[in-house]
């Protein structure tokens, strides 16, 4: 038990680690403890402060976010918003994402503050497949394994730590500050045609474009089993998974989303290729509808839940490889809009990259 320093309110504030000497600055005093999260966090935290907070009954009935800011002191309560809707805290042990909900005396809330991340990411030489660069902007072509933007986690080697050090002599700036502007982003493991603006109003064209959908977006997937439709569109509302922060499901109160699949080729019924064209602009997105209507993506460590039934309609070692591919198998495989400034129409593409095309020629070489 720490006590509070000398002179100040009493306090039932604790904490495990030497420099939090100070306690939160509330009228009424809440236990919290203070930790830092073990190096191998648990799937509802990430490495960083670990902050524990009992509601008192006098709390009970507020909101949980200013609860929590009341309670941790150092935190404004749209910060403790953010990291709430992020998955960065727990209720009773279970995950929440709901910053508005009412506390409960007793109720054993947890919150994980990830680790800062510089504000000015640092350029790093990191090799780029370019196709395209001009004064405004550039187009790129995206590997697998490529975080888009420092985050916790991947605080750098990033494509803008990339960007930095190939355009960053050449940016004006976004905001003030010489960063590229990221207008869209492709995950981690998925690969293919990215833009990314060089000028403010380049970032402000494209970003109305995307928003607006102003443009054309062309995805392939390798997916388990084959859609009984040649061609169809899935409309179901997507929203954060209630039991895992990490992943996205179809709810009924997610937002809206729309994805058109239309099959390009099919080994039997056990893979077939599609191409997907994206309405709406979620998290995940394509994971999450493929999976939904029973064709999960081939590899994707997410939202393939357990071995698909139609992998045993495949030869063992090409099953296996199938089974054994380290990422989801997505590629963004076209990409065309207006250029931000000269207004003339762009088109890009990518092939698919030499795992995809392995697996493709793998599965051809059975005679599927």
């Amino acid at each position: 038990m720490t006590a509070p320093p000398a002179g100040g309110p009493p306090s039932r504030w604790t904490s495990s680690t030497a420099n939090a000497t100070v306690p939160p600055t509330i009228s009424t005093p809440i236990p919290i403890t203070r930790a830092l999260s073990p190096a191998t966090p648990s799937p509802s935290s990430a490495a960083g402060e670990r902050i524990e907070a009992i509601v008192p009954p006098e709390a009970a009935g507020a909101r949980a976010d200013r609860f929590l800011a009341d309670a941790i002191g150092s935190l404004s309560r749209s910060r403790v918003k953010a990291l709430i809707e992020a998955g960065h805290a727990t209720r009773d042990g279970a995950p929440m994402t709901d910053p508005s909900e009412s506390v409960r005396a007793g109720a054993r809330y947890v919150v994980t503050i990830p680790p800062a991340v510089p504000a000015t990411p640092q350029a790093q030489d990191i090799p780029l497949t370019i196709l395209f660069e001009d004064a405004d902007l550039i187009v790129l072509d995206k590997p697998a394994g490529l975080v888009v933007h420092p985050a916790p986690g991947n605080p750098d080697g990033t494509l803008v730590n990339a960007l930095l050090a190939h355009a960053g002599d050449d940016l004006p700036g976004i905001g003030g500050e010489k960063r590229p502007g990221i207008v869209h982003r492709l995950d981690k493991d998925t690969s293919g045609v990215m833009v990314a603006a060089k000028t403010e109003r380049a970032h402000r064209a494209l970003s109305e474009a995307f928003a607006a959908r102003d443009l054309d977006r062309a995805y392939l997937a390798l997916v388990w089993g084959l859609p009984k439709e040649a061609q169809g569109e899935v409309s179901a509302p997507i929203g954060r998974h209630p039991g895992d922060r990490k992943r996205m499901a179809v709810a009924e109160r997610g937002k809206p989303a729309t994805t058109r699949y239309a099959l390009q080729r099919a080994w039997g019924a056990a893979v077939a290729l599609v191409e997907c064209r994206l309405l709406t602009g979620r998290t995940h997105q394509i994971r999450v509808h493929m999976a939904h209507i029973g064709h999960p993506l081939v590899g994707d460590p997410v939202y393939l839940r357990r071995t698909p039934a139609a992998a045993r309609l495949l030869p063992g070692a090409t099953r296996d490889a199938l089974l054994a591919f380290p990422r989801q198998a997505l590629h963004a495989a076209t990409l065309g809009f207006r250029h931000p400034v000269t207004g003339q129409a762009l088109s890009f593409s990518s092939p698919l990259p030499a795992d995809l095309a392995e697996l493709i020629a793998l599965l051809d070489g059975n005679g599927q």
